[in-house]
């Protein structure tokens, strides 16, 4: 349930940057597999969203999300597994607690 609040918050935002990101309807069309987890000590990122492209910073912890695929730097799918996924994600409330928490290949690759 929780998991569904949280997916449903991200599509009532509808703005994501990490770079720009573009959640995409489709696994096949996504450049990275992304899962939402509840802890933060299970995140491999927190990640803060923000609802104006320009307090997106290039940063990867901090997103906004697009609602044209033409307009991100990342188009992202969200599984059902953290086993399926190339990265795990906690969202946060504040930009500040917005961070990698793991080393990971995509650092520093989420935006342009």
């Amino acid at each position: 349930m929780k998991k569904i609040f949280l997916i449903i918050m991200l599509f009532l935002n509808l703005h994501l940057y990490a770079g720009v990101v573009y959640i995409s309807e489709h696994k096949y069309q996504a450049d990275l597999l992304v899962y939402i987890v509840e802890e933060e000590y299970e995140a491999d990122i927190t990640v803060k969203i923000v609802n104006s492209r320009y307090q997106a910073e290039s940063e990867d912890a901090v997103w906004y999300i697009c609602d044209q695929e033409y307009q991100s730097d990342i188009k992202i799918y969200f599984v059902d597994s953290k086993y399926q996924a190339d990265i795990c994600i906690k969202i946060v409330n504040n930009k500040y607690q917005a961070e990698w928490k793991k080393n990971s290949k995509w650092q520093g690759r989420l935006h342009d």
